[in-house]
């Protein structure tokens, strides 16, 4: 059964897509399949995957608010174990439209029942916010993995995410954990991001990676060209900090995949 990892974190800017995208294709590189939900109507991890979400006639929208099957909206990508259910500008209003809905907090999860054992993983990017949408990836995640920008404001607003993570692991998903924060962003030339580091590792303690993303410029026009960066530019240094992550997670949970091709490497 795969496991299913939200990234999320309220506070825009974080770099929330751009580990979306590229966690989940140095995963599929791995050999590991992976599926991508785009739940974010900016539908960034959409065109970042080289689907223009313009010409998306099935989109996630379409499996929270009507109903569809979401096998039936699933996209196959440039890599062969990466596949992407995609977003929809539509789903900017799906969050009045699914108010009235019986069990509106579990659709995502009942809706991914009949395909999680197709996948290693399940990565679900959230929207910048903690609304409806973001409630139901969370109920249908193992785990969060929390993406933190190295800047001044860093920690601000993650106390009310670690409370709606807290509401939701009483409430709806009792199972669900912290799979890890993550920082990004990274510049080695500058004072801040060692102290903003610092900080983050004694809030949070073990729950951060050892992976640090470094800011990269390959990383941030790879999007521009509809590719993650392992494929724009595999030596890049953000391609690499990501293949480090996804090997760091695959690591953490070896119980589960116990012949990975990783952990032999």
């Amino acid at each position: 059964m795969g496991k299913i990892i939200s990234i999320a974190n309220q506070k825009g800017g974080v770099g929330k897509t751009t580990t979306s995208i590229n966690l989940a294709a140095s995963l599929a590189v791995i050999e590991h399949p992976t599926l991508i939900i785009d739940i974010d109507p900016q539908s960034n991890s959409t065109s970042g995957l080289g689907i223009e979400p313009s010409t998306v006639t099935s989109s996630v929208y379409e499996v929270m608010v009507g109903g569809v099957d979401i096998a039936d909206t699933i996209r196959s990508t440039e890599l062969p174990y990466l596949d992407l259910v995609p977003s929809h500008i539509n789903l900017v209003g799906a969050e009045i439209e699914m108010v009235d809905r019986n069990e509106r907090e579990r659709i995502l999860l009942k809706a991914i029942e009949d395909i999680r054992d197709k996948y290693d993983f399940i990565i679900i990017d959230c929207p910048p916010s903690l609304g409806l949408l973001t409630i139901n990836s969370l109920t249908a995640s193992n785990s969060v993995l929390i993406p933190v920008q190295c800047e001044y404001y860093a920690l601000e607003g993650l106390g009310q995410l670690l409370n709606t993570i807290k509401i939701v692991r009483q409430h709806l998903n009792r199972e669900l954990d912290i799979e890890g924060v993550l920082l990004t962003m990274y510049d080695t030339r500058t004072r801040l991001s060692n102290q903003v580091a610092e900080e983050v590792k004694r809030y949070f303690d073990d729950k951060v990676f050892s992976t640090i993303v470094a800011r990269n410029i390959r990383l941030a026009e790879a999007p521009s060209f509809g590719k993650p960066a392992i494929l724009y530019d595999a030596s890049s240094v953000g391609s690499k900090n990501y293949l480090s992550l996804a090997r760091e997670i695959i690591h953490n949970n070896k119980k589960l995949f116990k012949s990975s091709p990783v952990l032999s490497k």
